[in-house]
């Protein structure tokens, strides 16, 4: 390259037009060819105009290597990738601060999947814009980024007093959709090989700005083959996206192979999983959480577990509640982790009976039987009854619901019949003393009363009042069911003659069928029993026993029993029809959760102190609550939200 001399014509030192290489720049004007660029200073002293012409090739990047040492690290663009780097040589940017505050958002952010942007040019700024550019868009602006390499233009001082090379600008414009403009991009190579480094950055709004930079240096230069490289990867990255794109909405985009397998062979293999396994297995990802949510993969988890709502036979008898939430719960019952509450308070010592009805609930108070609603939480009631059923002239002893109605025995001897919806109520005398125990199913009532009697009646309202067939008991009557098939029931008495309390009678008849059990010690009265199948029943009362008969096996001694640790008497019980069985005792008002498939018992809730002690005199549960009626509260153990 020939260089003037200073003071020559047309040399640097002369101000006339001569065929210098580049115009000298004027004092507060911006780099020639570069919009915006760095403003000039003015040489140090000891420099003269001479030493200010260009170095020959490769001085450069040993300048680099020997003064500056390793690179700044290249800006991301505005959608995450680095832009390829621009041929400028040294020289100082403005706004410092700013650069630090891009520098910082990029670092902060997630990657994006945008392509490169600008590269560096005269002075060391880039810019760039946003998208993602298609392939033969792509192979356009590299050869354009090429040529622009090949026509640079020489570069101004650096801020060291250094010399500087050729540069040029290049500039990569991607499109997808509206593309707005990006942040600016920086690079940095040294004229053999361009080492990129990638930070994940955050996404940011499509508003133009642009980050400038004091006091930093840009040294690279941008190559055709460079460019072409980064658009056949930005054409590759298109068209996997567009091949994800077409796999099924319901399959995962990436991931294990066995993500990819089809869903009953899933299905088939995450059975194989216990509970702890599939919540471990919902937290990969989303789609796992969904697939893991289906019912089939807990309906076993929930067989097996506490009251979640199925029974021995596999009948689901919550069908809207999603089976993995019930099984959330379950841990709560297996574990006794409640909170305890009191629903409903009296002034006067009641024996309570109480029956459970969708969002109804209803409980006998004196001679009355009312009616509240439950707020949604389960756990509270609306202070005010819904309805209030009168007509015994004593208390209320024992009432069922069946067929929209309520039959309620009570201590006058009398039945009454009272139909929920409306005021019809009709009563009837049924029995010489108080009416204990009563029991409807199929349109067909069943008492039993301390005048050692018991009873069957019509439910048709035609028939109300006429006895279709009257037992002798020989015993005081305290408790009684009718079987689901309606072809007998069983009564629970005092026990007192020399005969086995628990007595099955043909319903159509009023034959005596069986008798249950052969060593009850005299005075252990049966106070509660319940079918829970048409062969198999469930006892308990003043020997402190729960017991478990199965008429299949024997009628003459239980298949399993569980005995009350503090030998209280157990004035009720109620099960799930699987696993679970609870127990109300005489004494504390100790409510007992028993696991069916061992002896020893699960939790006991005492909810009654030394001076308020009272008996359990029945409780019901559903998944998620359970109430216990006592003499003076209604209490609620709460294992939804303990």
């Amino acid at each position: 390259m020939h260089v003037l001399p200073p003071g020559a014509p047309g040399g640097p030192a002369d101000g006339g037009g001569g065929s210098a290489p580049w115009p000298a720049p004027r004092s507060g004007s911006t780099a020639a060819g570069v919009r915006g660029g760095p403003r000039s200073r003015p040489a140090p002293p000891h420099v003269t105009r001479s030493d200010m012409v260009s170095p020959p090739p490769g001085a450069a990047a040993a300048a680099a290597r020997l003064c500056f040492g390793p690179g700044p690290r290249p800006l991301m663009g505005s959608q995450g990738h680095p832009g390829p780097p621009g041929n400028g040589g040294s020289g100082e940017g403005e706004g410092g601060e700013a650069r630090k505050l891009q520098e910082g958002r990029v670092a902060r952010g997630k990657r994006r999947k945008g392509k490169g942007k600008a590269g560096a040019g005269k002075g060391g700024r880039g810019s760039g814009a946003e998208g993602k550019p298609g392939l033969q868009k792509a192979k356009e602006t590299a050869g354009l980024g090429a040529e622009a390499g090949a026509r640079a233009g020489p570069g101004e001082e650096g801020e060291g007093g250094g010399s500087v090379e050729e540069g040029a600008r290049g500039f990569v414009r991607g499109d997808e959709g509206s593309a707005g403009e990006g942040k600016e991009a920086r690079g940095r190579g040294d004229g053999k090989k361009a080492e990129w480094r990638v930070r994940p950055g955050r996404r940011e709004d499509a508003r133009p700005g642009r980050a400038q930079g004091r006091g930093s240096q840009a040294w690279g230069c941008i190559a055709g083959a460079g460019a072409a490289g980064v658009a056949m990867a930005a054409a590759a990255e298109e068209e996997e996206e567009e091949a994800a794109a077409r796999e099924p909405a319901g399959l995962p985009a990436a991931g294990p192979a066995l993500l990819r397998l089809p869903e009953e062979l899933l299905l088939l293999i995450c059975s194989y999983l216990d509970m702890r396994a599939l919540g471990r297995l919902a937290q990969v990802c989303r789609w796992l959480r969904r697939f893991t949510s289906c019912d089939l993969l807990w309906r076993r988890i929930a067989r097996a577990s506490l009251n979640s709502g199925f029974t021995r036979l596999g009948t689901d008898l919550m069908a809207s509640v999603p089976v993995k939430e019930r099984v959330k719960v379950s841990q709560n019952w297996r574990l006794g982790r409640c909170r305890e509450g009191i629903l409903l308070k009296w002034r006067c010592s009641q024996m309570p009976w109480m029956q459970l009805e969708g969002d109804s609930l209803y409980i006998s108070q004196a001679n009355f039987i009312l009616a509240y609603q439950f707020r949604p939480d389960g756990a509270s009631l609306n202070r005010r009854p819904l309805g209030v059923f009168a007509g015994h002239d004593e208390d209320v002893c024992h009432f069922v619901l069946a067929n929209s109605h309520i039959i309620s025995a009570g201590g006058d001897g009398k039945i009454g019949v009272h139909k929920i919806h409306s005021t019809f109520t009709v009563k009837y005398s049924a029995h010489e003393q108080e009416v204990n125990c009563v029991d409807c199913r199929g349109g067909i009532i069943v008492s039993g009363s301390r005048d050692r009697t018991a009873k069957v009646w019509p439910l048709a309202s035609g028939r109300l009042g006429q006895c279709l067939h009257t037992i002798q008991t020989e015993d005081r009557v305290w408790s009684i069911a009718i079987s689901p098939v309606l072809s007998s029931f069983v009564t629970g008495t005092a026990c007192c003659g020399h005969f086995s309390p628990l007595r099955i009678w043909d319903l159509n008849s009023g034959q005596l069928m069986t008798h249950l059990g052969s060593d009850f010690p005299p005075g252990a009265g049966v106070l509660d029993v319940m079918y829970e199948s048409p062969s198999t029943l469930l006892s308990c009362g003043y020997d402190t026993y729960v017991r478990y008969w199965d008429l299949r096996a024997s009628v003459r001694k239980c298949v399993m029993e569980w005995e009350e640790p503090h030998d209280s008497t157990l004035y009720c019980l109620q099960t799930d029809g699987n696993h679970l069985l609870a127990t109300g005792s005489s004494y504390y008002g100790v409510v007992r959760l028993w696991d069916r498939r061992q002896r020893a018992c699960l939790h006991a809730f005492p909810l009654t102190s030394t001076p308020l002690s009272s008996p359990v005199y029945c409780l019901r549960f559903t998944t998620k609550h359970l109430y216990a009626a006592l003499s003076y509260n209604l209490h609620v153990l709460d294992f939804q939200n303990p």
